[in-house]
């Protein structure tokens, strides 16, 4: 594996733990997917740039259209929950209330 591999790797396992440990706030959890897709695209552009494929080369992109979208839904539920609740944590929410 190369240096370059472990890094990606160890940016995504960093990335992944953040989301286990700081799942109380929403905005803690959103950057933490962040970088997990800024990972996976790096990881996609790299593979896709050893490849020499034609197939291989839109992948990158399409990671970087879905971190976009989920970067979007996440701060329109984001700033829909702070207006409703004052506050970002996820504990204080419930699916049962209208």
């Amino acid at each position: 594996m190369t240096p370059i591999h472990m890094n990606i790797t160890l940016a995504f396992t960093i990335s992944l733990l953040g989301m286990l440990i700081y799942r109380s706030h929403l905005m803690a959890s959103l950057l933490c997917l962040e970088g997990m897709m800024m990972s996976l695209f790096i990881m996609t552009a790299v593979m896709a740039s050893n490849a020499h494929s034609p197939l291989i080369n839109i992948m990158p992109i399409i990671m970087l259209v879905f971190a976009a979208c989920e970067a979007a839904v996440g701060l329109a539920l984001l700033i829909s929950i702070s207006n409703t609740y004052g506050l970002d944590h996820i504990n204080n929410l419930s699916l049962l209330q209208c």
